[in-house]
């Protein structure tokens, strides 16, 4: 009796569920319909939405823009400074370097010249103490007159004095040319009339004199001596001045 009514109960109970379960089933279907006509009796509602704040933030993304630009210009000032600055440091360089080395050719000519000049003109004190020696047997060969030198009848005493005029005369000549060798040069400013020049000449008379044309060398008191060009002492001379 009691496994019957076990059974029973069991096959009851699972009745029920199966009743539960299509009930379960069936009532969604007829939910859905019902739903699905509800909204096709009712107008759609209409919304409206605000673009403020997508304005605001596309103004944000613009004034932001700048800044990040800004802050990039401020990042990349200091290169600029540093690069610029080093510029100028190179161009300062080249100008000193350029300036350095005009100034040592520079120095490089000069004493060059320095050399040459102290090469050329070390015998400057020797040679002015010469001229007076050169003008002493100047004089001597002067001081034997011409009608003496050129007497056709000479006595033993005229022939002596005709000798030692020559013997002199040589050595002049000789003296002369070791001189000039040496950049010492005699000139003569009376022998070919020049016009009187003032660094070379030093007029010690003026005088009236026809037939010559004014500041014309005339006379010569003193030869003048040059040492390589250079004026060693300047000509005693006197010039013609008819005005």
């Amino acid at each position: 009796m009691i496994p019957r009514t076990l059974l029973r109960q069991t096959r009851a109970v699972s009745s029920s569920v199966r009743a539960a379960s299509r009930s379960s089933l069936v009532r969604p279907q007829f939910r859905q319909s019902n739903l699905s006509f509800a909204p096709a009796s009712r107008p759609a509602p209409s919304r409206w939405y605000s673009t403020e704040p997508e304005t605001k933030k596309a103004e944000g993304d613009a004034t932001a823009e700048p800044k990040t630009e800004g802050k990039s210009s401020e990042a990349e000032d200091p290169a600029k400074k540093e690069l610029e600055a080093k510029n100028k440091e190179i161009i300062d360089l080249k100008d000193r370097y350029l300036r350095s080395v005009a100034e040592y050719r520079n120095l490089q000519e000069r004493t060059k010249r320095d050399m040459q000049s102290a090469k050329d003109f070390a015998l400057q004190k020797f040679a002015k103490d010469l001229v007076d020696s050169v003008d002493n047997l100047d004089r001597a060969l002067t001081m034997v007159p011409e009608e003496k030198l050129n007497a056709k009848e000479k006595t033993e005493h005229l022939q002596d004095l005709v000798s030692l005029y020559d013997g002199l005369k040589m050595t002049e000549s000789i003296l002369m040319q070791t001189l000039k060798k040496h950049g010492l040069e005699r000139f003569d400013p009376s022998v070919e009339g020049e016009k009187f020049n003032p660094n070379e000449h030093e007029a010690t008379f003026m005088t009236p004199m026809e037939g010559k044309e004014d500041n014309t060398v005339f006379h010569t008191q003193q030869k003048g001596f040059k040492l390589n060009g250079r004026v060693l002492r300047a000509a005693k001379v006197g010039v013609v001045k008819n005005t």
